[in-house]
């Protein structure tokens, strides 16, 4: 089956959406993996946290924008989330940032639209709206067992860059670091 998609970043007032897609992701076989967050911990959110992360990564927003994969019928497919990371600020491990870049966060595909090329049209809309915010490149981390995500980002054009840090949820685990330069 052909899908055809639109890629667009995701507007303030469909913050209902937003939740809905997160949840679905965090319902996936491999979320434990994948997001550092539980079905539980989303699903008991106020409204209000919701409104607030669609308003914040919306259209408009400037230090994070999410993207959206809108099959034709309107049903919302696949999401990746960029953050704008400043040079000499701290990351979310504790690590320096050296460049201004972006950070992908959030990616997840529904099953049944995988393996299409999808994740990399994602990443084609934030990786350009990075760039156009003066980023030098743009990274992600993935966990050392997801290999099917692995996969597809090497397929984006992303590669190891040989940084690894403690799984957040299991220091015994780790997570590897992806990026892609945008310097010329």
């Amino acid at each position: 089956m052909r899908y055809d998609y639109v890629v667009r970043a995701i507007r303030p007032e469909e913050w209902a959406e937003v939740k809905q897609l997160r949840l679905d992701a965090l319902r996936d076989p491999v979320a434990h993996l994948a997001f550092l967050d539980s079905y539980e911990e989303a699903a008991g959110r106020a409204d209000a946290f919701w409104q607030d992360r669609a308003v914040g990564s919306g259209e408009g927003g400037t230090a994070a924008r999410q993207f959206i994969a809108e099959a034709a019928d309107g049903t919302w497919v696949g999401s990746a989330t960029v953050l704008i990371e400043e040079a000499g600020t701290k990351d979310w491990a504790g690590c320096a940032v050296e460049c201004r870049q972006g950070h992908v966060v959030g990616v997840y595909v529904r099953p049944e639209h995988r393996g299409n090329g999808l994740i990399k049209a994602l990443f084609d809309a934030g990786v350009e709206w990075a760039r156009e915010r003066g980023a030098e490149r743009v990274r992600l981390f993935v966990h050392e067992d997801n290999a099917r995500a692995q996969s597809a980002y090497r397929k984006a054009g992303f590669v190891p860059s040989g940084v690894i840090v403690p799984f957040v949820k299991d220091a015994a685990q780790n997570e590897l670091e992806y990026v892609l330069d945008l310097r010329p």
